[in-house]
């Protein structure tokens, strides 16, 4: 999710011909992020989203280990505590967010899932503007949330799992920018390999069935090329020729791509106030990127990149 390891694959990529191309690279990365997150959740019968979760670690840290080759790397002052850190954060946000999809519509698990980087953006600013956001994601949270009032049918555990996933992408956010500062470009690939570590084996125990068998091996790969390796690449395609706030503002838009995900593939269906609702946090999502200020601690960048996270 930190840009700090972006820049050696970012040159390694042919740069888009136009800003239009970027976005479309942009928008067909967030398509294949959230199309993985609906593949996953279809397979929650098979092997329930503790199994995903393993398929989705295990997989997705191998792809990164061969893709980064972080042994070749050289380390400056090797932070590990923040990496270890950062490592754990991943695995647990993987863990809880597919816990969340069990129960709870895409679009919502991951509209919830954003007010972790939110959090982290508004904190780092603290400016008057800032209240807006706050208050519109305030908004959003109580139609979202079954808190009383009659209007939300979302489940309560569901929807607590996706909060949980937003303090941890937090946490991935801030241990990631240190750990980044040390292990460069090898980062992703050595806090997936920590995540992997410690949640693929609680995630295989704790499957419905063998992950191991040729009926879901092939559909755990698909996972993480969708989720990883694909978004990731057209990400640093599209950050050549986007300036920082319009990628970040873009990336606003997940959470309605979700949405259109899971009724798309999984016919979930969303009342009218739970789309108000998750338009008012993609509303302050987009606000607070394009209102942050160059010199804020955590750049839009750094919120917005989904190179890890299972959504």
């Amino acid at each position: 999710m930190s840009s700090n390891h972006s820049a050696p694959l970012a040159a390694t990529l042919p740069k888009p011909s136009s800003p239009l191309v970027a976005i479309c690279l942009l928008l067909v990365a967030m398509l294949s992020l959230q199309g993985g997150a609906a593949l996953a959740k279809s397979l929650f019968p098979i092997v329930g989203p503790q199994g995903v979760t393993a398929l989705r670690l295990g997989m997705g840290a191998i792809i990164l280990l061969f893709y980064f080759r972080p042994w070749r790397l050289k380390i400056s002052g090797g932070n590990f505590r923040a990496l270890l850190i950062y490592g754990l954060a991943l695995g647990c946000m993987n863990y809880v967010f597919y816990l969340s999809l069990r129960t709870v519509p895409l679009g919502i698990a991951v509209a919830l899932e954003f007010t972790g980087p939110l959090a982290v953006a508004m904190f780092s600013s603290r400016r008057a503007i800032d209240f807006l956001w706050v208050i519109l994601v305030v908004a959003g949270l109580y139609f979202l949330l079954p808190i009383g009032h009659g209007v939300s049918d979302v489940d309560l555990l569901g929807a607590c799992y996706a909060l949980i996933a937003g303090a941890c992408w937090a946490v991935y956010i801030i241990f990631g920018k240190k750990a980044g500062s040390s292990y460069g470009p090898g980062t992703a690939a050595l806090g997936s390999m920590i995540g992997a570590l410690i949640f693929f084996p609680v995630g295989m125990i704790q499957a419905e069935s063998s992950i191991f068998s040729m009926a879901v091996l092939p559909l755990g790969l698909a996972i993480a090329l969708l989720s990883s390796a694909m978004p990731y690449s057209l990400e640093m395609m599209a950050l050549t020729r986007l300036p920082a706030k319009t990628f970040g503002t873009l990336m606003s838009l997940e959470p309605a791509i979700a949405a259109l995900s899971g009724i798309i593939f999984l016919g979930e269906e969303l009342k009218a106030m739970q789309w108000l609702a998750l338009a008012a946090i993609v509303v302050a999502s987009a606000g607070s990127t394009l209102t942050m200020q160059r010199k804020a601690k955590i750049v839009p960048v750094e919120i917005k990149n989904t190179a890890d996270r299972p959504s």
